[in-house]
């Protein structure tokens, strides 16, 4: 289903029971870890329904949703819950048919796991970046603290000498990485991508899967979202929809 319907905040009602069938997914539609679910239930084929919650309102009620009160978060059609990104990625790939996203090789996922923790040293340095951009602080030194730890991540690719992160083909490391790379836009960093072919090479062959086609939004509305989102305007979640 499209994530494109508005948010519920606070005063909203709970939706009701998740639909037999279906799997509920609590979502934002800009928040890059909620894009990785998004992307896992779109390339698994998952039937799947979008709640969206207005993260600058939350309903009193998504405490039990997702306790630690962020998204993504799942909910089944008898009322269990799952929460945080990579949990929640790993639950919908071992727990539903078709094709695998995670290695079946116990070194291989290993080596998958391991990229993340590499690239999570890598989005920590985004935010850096853009909360000094919104503090209209000088970002040269935070880039350049960012630089050094992407250029760890192209060695890395380099090193691998495969189209994507997990190898011949896409799995799930190449989606949990991808909606940082999406928004480098906002975080004010899309020139060092010309200093990292490789993931350069990578970032071209991500833009034609069509997962990624489903789950992108333009850099323009991620730009306008995020100057609202920094004013503090509880709109912000739901700018572009009529």
């Amino acid at each position: 289903m499209s994530g494109s319907q508005r948010s519920l905040a606070k005063g909203c009602p709970a939706p009701g029971p998740v639909p037999e069938g279906l799997i509920r997914v609590y979502s934002m539609r800009f928040c890059p870890y909620a894009q990785r679910a998004r992307l896992v239930l779109a390339a698994k084929g998952i039937k799947h329904e979008v709640v969206n919650i207005n993260l600058k309102s939350k309903p009193e009620w998504f405490l039990e949703k997702s306790p630690f009160g962020v998204v993504p978060s799942l909910e089944t059609s008898d009322g269990k819950i799952i929460y945080e990104s990579p949990i929640v990625c790993d639950y919908l790939d071992e727990a539903y048919p078709g094709k695998k996203l995670t290695p079946a090789d116990p070194y291989k996922k290993a080596q998958e796991k391991i990229l993340l923790e590499h690239f999570s040293q890598i989005h920590s340095a985004l935010y850096k970046v853009l909360f000094a951009k919104r503090a209209n602080e000088d970002t040269t030194e935070l880039k350049a603290q960012f630089f050094e730890k992407f250029k760890k991540l192209e060695e890395l690719l380099t090193k691998k000498n495969t189209p994507y992160f997990g190898g011949e083909s896409l799995s799930m490391i190449d989606y949990m990485i991808w909606p940082w790379i999406e928004r480098f836009n906002i975080f004010d960093v899309l020139e060092y991508l010309e200093k990292a072919p490789r993931i350069n090479a990578w970032r071209s062959l991500m833009l034609q899967d069509p997962v990624v086609k489903d789950t992108f939004t333009d850099p323009e509305v991620l730009s306008n979202f995020i100057k609202l989102y920094f004013q503090d305007s509880v709109d912000a979640v739901d700018y572009g929809l009529d």
